[in-house]
């Protein structure tokens, strides 16, 4: 019985499976092209890495918060009362309270006095006032009010982002090398600190006719992804000066697919406010990644007091 599908010939053939990988490669970039539209909408959205437009390290005592530039926390002219609030620190601990007549709420619900849990125990508890958002981050044993302000200049200025062009050939398989148990790896940050982050292994492949090798790292103990932090050639002429993030799914059956087309900038790269985490050396990689995304270009680490 025939289905009215004869054997092509050689031409028609080749013709057929450059088509097919046409079809791969299409359904390839549209991925990545969706994920580079989801990456830029998180950036711009209310409490994205483009609002935040203060850290202030916090003291033993009183810190007041207001518009007042006699204030400890200087909050943007016209976005409160001169004086709304204080947070009292000390062992470790943050309250707020909040003076009479401003309205702050915390998951919408308004409160004059609160302790706040930071952002290492879960999700941090958020003050809203007005177009302003702050909470407690831990960092060291220091801590800070990192506020985001949803008409920040750096929001309002943004241009959108600019990506090396989708090339397959940076979607690598890498051979994961596991520790025998967990390892501490020196990661060092823009504040001057250097902290331990927990890496379950190293990914080996070959890029760029080099070997290359990157230490990946769990953020959390149950992460489900792992996390690396690289700099390359391109770092500080194409791409971000102080390196860049990129996720990967976790090994399976010894092996590991590291995709450079959706390497992407810290939130250093928006705001002089981030604490981000720098490559250790390990991640520093031999050859050009030309793939996802360049430098903004619109501002530096600022590092802290």
């Amino acid at each position: 019985m025939s289905w009215g599908w004869t054997r092509p010939g050689a031409a028609a053939l080749a013709l057929l499976v450059a088509a097919g990988a046409r079809g791969g490669d299409e359904a390839y970039r549209s991925e990545i092209r969706k994920w580079r539209q989801e990456r830029e909408a998180r950036l711009k959205a209310d409490g994205g890495w483009l609002t935040v437009a203060g850290l202030f390290w916090l003291k033993e005592g009183p810190n007041r918060f207001g518009t007042d530039p006699a204030n400890e926390i200087v909050l943007p002219s016209g976005s409160s009362p001169p004086a709304a609030g204080r947070f009292l620190f000390g062992a470790g601990k943050t309250t707020v309270e909040v003076a009479s007549g401003v309205v702050v709420t915390v998951g919408g619900e308004a409160i004059t006095r609160r302790e706040l849990r930071p952002d290492t125990s879960g999700p941090p508890d958020v003050l809203t006032l007005g177009p302003l958002q702050m909470h407690v981050i831990e960092r060291q044993d220091r801590y800070a009010i990192r506020l985001k302000d949803m008409n920040s200049p750096q929001r309002k200025a943004f241009r959108g982002l600019s990506w090396f062009e989708v090339d397959e050939a940076y979607r690598v398989t890498a051979r994961f090398v596991p520790y025998g148990a967990m390892k501490p790896l020196s990661v060092p940050n823009v504040l001057g600190y250097t902290e331990k982050m927990l890496s379950p292994g190293y990914a080996v492949a070959h890029l760029g006719g080099k070997e290359i090798r990157l230490e990946g790292v769990l953020e959390d103990p149950r992460a489900t992804q792992l996390f690396f932090i690289f700099r390359d050639l391109t770092t500080g002429k194409e791409t971000y000066p102080a390196g860049r993030f990129l996720y990967s799914d976790l090994p399976r059956e010894g092996r590991v697919v590291i995709d450079f087309n959706r390497a992407y900038n810290p939130p250093c790269a928006f705001t002089p406010f981030a604490t981000c985490p720098l490559p250790p050396k390990e991640n520093w990689l031999p050859v050009r990644v030309e793939a996802g995304e360049k430098d903004y270009g619109h501002h530096s680490p600022k590092p802290g007091p």
